[in-house]
């Protein structure tokens, strides 16, 4: 993911927290709070020491930044979205954990309208 794409300091974290909406599944929690000043959507994850060790929650980190980096041209832009890693997800495989990310997206409205085809 670029780096253009990333949340990296507390305060736009503090923001996205107190200003964003929230939706959650078993395994994540996502805030989105809409930018108008952002071109794009960018992402910051978030993963608590109770999920495990630090090679466990890089390894949450790194793999949620992929499945954003494949599904990037879905999701809506002018957003900031910050993730949180439950514990349910650290058992997870990388297809359940894309499923699952896609699922928390679409149940908060984050992606864009699928085009019908007749």
């Amino acid at each position: 993911m670029h780096k253009r794409l990333r949340l990296r300091n507390r305060a736009d974290f503090s923001r996205v927290y107190r200003y964003g909406k929230s939706q959650a599944n078993y395994q994540f929690v996502v805030y989105g709070l809409r930018r108008k000043d952002v071109e794009q959507f960018r992402v910051g994850v978030s993963c608590s020491k109770k999920i495990g060790n630090a090679v466990v929650r890089n390894r949450m980190r790194r793999m949620i930044k992929e499945i954003i980096r494949h599904h990037e041209a879905e999701i809506v832009e002018n957003m900031d979205l910050i993730f949180i890693v439950r514990k349910g997800a650290v058992s997870m495989s990388y297809k359940e954990m894309e499923k699952s990310l896609l699922h928390v997206l679409r149940k908060a409205s984050l992606l864009k309208a699928e085009k019908r085809s007749k």
